[in-house]
C-alpha cells in the first residue's frame, strides 16, 4: 500500500504516465497551480518545502519500483518550478518565461547540474538537479528583470 501511495504522488497521479514528456507536463501542473492560486512567495515557499520533502521521500521510494531517475516521478519537476517563480513577478510573462526556461534548463543539464544528478543518489539526487534547473531560471529571470 505505500509503495502505491509513493508512485501516485511521486508520479504526481495520472500525469507522469503521460506517454510523451510526462516532466513538461509535471512543470505544466505547478504552472497551473501557481497561476490559479496567485500565492505570494511566503505562500510560495509554505507550498515548496512540504512538497520537496515529501518529494525526497516518494521519489526515493518510487525509483525503487519504477527505475533510477524513472522519467514517470515528475515532483521533482514540479517543486522546481516552483522554485523558479519564487521573488519573481506572478504575471503571465514571467510564468510562462519561467516555464520555457526551466524546460531548457532542465533537458540541457548545463554543469553542474548533471553532475548533482550522477553522485547524489535516491530522492535527493532526483530532486535536486531539477532545483538547481529552478536555481538557474530563477537567476536569469532576475537578470532580466533587473536590467531590462
Amino acid at each position: 500500500m505505500a509503495d502505491r501511495v509513493y508512485k501516485l504522488i511521486a508520479t504526481l497521479g495520472f500525469v507522469g504516465y503521460m506517454p510523451v514528456a510526462p516532466g513538461t507536463f509535471g512543470t505544466a501542473v505547478s504552472l497551473l497551480l501557481v497561476t490559479l492560486l496567485k500565492p505570494d512567495n511566503l505562500e510560495l515557499v509554505l507550498i515548496f518545502l512540504p512538497a520537496f520533502l515529501l518529494g525526497v521521500l516518494t521519489s526515493h521510494n518510487a525509483e525503487k519500483a519504477l527505475g533510477k531517475d524513472s522519467g514517470h516521478i515528475i515532483i521533482d519537476e514540479f517543486c522546481g518550478y516552483l522554485l523558479c517563480v519564487l521573488f519573481v513577478p506572478k504575471n503571465t510573462g514571467y510564468l510562462i518565461a519561467a516555464f520555457f526556461l526551466f524546460r531548457f534548463f532542465d533537458v540541457l543539464k548545463p554543469p553542474p547540474i548533471r553532475r548533482i544528478e550522477r553522485i547524489v543518489p535516491g530522492g535527493a539526487g532526483i530532486m535536486l538537479d531539477d532545483l538547481l534547473a529552478g536555481v538557474y531560471t530563477n537567476i536569469c529571470i532576475q537578470v532580466w528583470r533587473h536590467l531590462f
